[in-house]
């Protein structure tokens, strides 16, 4: 297991309307500017990514929108979709914009004139896999433009569509520099993701590529049987086996705890796995209900129904189980089984429900296998699943999908482009539906004030046109 160090991020400088500061070093010439290892930024970019994006808020909405999760708390929450522009800062203001996207900006330009082309590759996939996140979030973004502080101080937004082509253009960029020799300086064991290695990095690049491709099956100027054809191609080089899976693997020591493990602890308070997840696992007799969740105190799974009047006794609600929740617990960032989902919807596009049939089996004994599950149990689960046909397969491979995807923000978005799976929405007298983006940070929105901001929350994304 490789050794996590929470690290201070290495800044170098405020973005995005958080102000402009000059100080007097008396002891740095101008001349000659210190550089930061990328070993140094590496790091602590990798455990942001983790920790404080994909398991972070961004995760932890995600898990209540797909009533994955379940808050035992009264309404209005996080569950019913209260969300404000100051919920948003931190993930931009702090995460995503400073920590990711500027440090990474910094160790990328310095690796390619360095040509430690390992560290360049690393730093393109992880911009890109953030900035995927942040375009999915928000729609529109700053990318041209976020950088050139003090130049810019006030960026313009990105069209959606614009920053899904920097995306695919900033991987092709990551394989250029993964055939590229990787030098004398390489990444090792400050690579918490792959310690280095750079075979199972090009895998990675390869299925982020099918993931987005496949993003824009109903997207404006885009047909499904292209980005099928494209997500098809890629995954040809992508994951092979879950030997592949991209994750941080958590010491569970203090500070270096899975993120889940917090976010579901005691403290977070009250959070159990939500009734329509754990029902429809029950109903499918699905061998993976165990690992995913724990019984309550009445030796039953059960979850809390959204909306619900808080339980005076949570203790009876399920739980998330250690598997993802342990304090060592991995963190996924992509997986084998999700590969594989891809390979099964993209079949279904081009060649139908038959050819598509083996390929959703392999995906759910991809993940099974992932949680421990094997044999005889795998087999008949697969067997129990209705055959896919054209009207029931898209629906079949994203529900199962759903499941595979647990506490990974990727159901959203799938969520989002398909239709599935079925949930039923928190509703009251003002809220009506699942949201479809989250609102532009309050910072963002007082600082850099720009005509992109006027959507709101029940607005789609350029590429969301189920």
């Amino acid at each position: 297991m490789k050794k996590i160090t929470i690290m201070i991020l290495v800044t170098g400088s405020t973005l995005l309307g958080t102000g402009c500061k000059k100080f007097l070093d008396v002891n740095t010439d101008p001349n000659n500017p210190l550089q930061v290892k990328e070993a140094q930024i590496l790091p602590p970019v990798e455990i942001t990514t983790s920790t404080n994006v994909t398991g972070g808020f961004y995760g932890t909405v995600t898990a209540y929108w797909m009533q994955q999760l379940s808050l035992n708390q009264a309404s209005p929450s996080l569950e019913s979709y209260t969300i404000t522009p100051v919920d948003a800062n931190n993930t931009w203001n702090y995460y995503l914009y400073p920590n990711v996207f500027q440090n990474l900006n910094m160790m990328i330009n310095q690796a390619e004139q360095l040509h430690h082309n390992g560290y360049a590759a690393i730093g393109k996939t992880l911009f890109a896999y953030n900035l995927a996140i942040a375009a999915d979030l928000w729609g529109n973004v700053p990318y041209s433009q976020a950088f050139k502080i003090p130049e810019v101080m006030q960026p313009a937004y990105d069209k959606q569509e614009a920053v899904y082509n920097t995306i695919q253009d900033m991987l092709d960029s990551a394989l250029y520099y993964l055939e590229q020799p990787e030098g004398k300086v390489k990444p090792g064991n400050d690579d918490y993701i792959y310690n280095g290695n750079m075979d199972q990095w090009k895998k990675f690049v390869y299925t982020l590529k099918a993931r987005y491709y496949l993003r824009l099956t109903k997207a404006p100027g885009h047909t499904a049987a292209q980005q099928a054809d494209k997500a098809l191609l890629a995954l040809q080089h992508g994951f092979t086996d879950n030997k592949d899976n991209a994750l941080i693997a958590y010491p569970g020591s203090g500070q270096a705890e899975n993120p889940w493990y917090m976010n579901t602890g005691a403290a977070s308070g009250g959070v159990v796995m939500a009734q329509s997840f754990i029902d429809s696992l029950v109903a499918r007799k699905d061998p993976r209900l165990p690992v995913l969740a724990t019984k309550g105190n009445k030796g039953n799974y059960a979850g809390r129904r959204v909306g619900a009047t808080p339980a005076a006794d949570p203790d009876s609600f399920s739980v998330v189980n250690k598997f993802y929740a342990g304090a060592d617990a991995s963190l996924y960032l992509a997986t084998y089984a999700e590969a594989l989902f891809i390979k099964a919807e993209a079949t279904f596009i081009k060649q139908g429900a038959t050819a598509a049939g083996p390929v959703n089996a392999a995906a759910i004994e991809a993940h099974m296998n992932m949680l421990g599950i094997t044999g005889n149990t795998v087999q008949t689960y697969i067997a129990s699943r209705p055959a896919l046909t054209a009207t029931n397969a898209l629906a079949q491979i994203i529900t199962e999908k759903y499941v595979a995807g647990f506490l990974s923000p990727e159901i959203y978005n799938d969520w989002r482009r398909t239709g599935y799976p079925l949930l039923k929405p928190y509703q009251d007298e003002i809220v009506k539906a699942i949201p479809r983006r989250w609102p532009y940070p309050a910072n963002e929105l007082l600082t850099n004030p720009q005509p992109d901001q006027q959507v709101t929350q029940n607005d789609r994304l350029w590429w969301d046109a189920n």
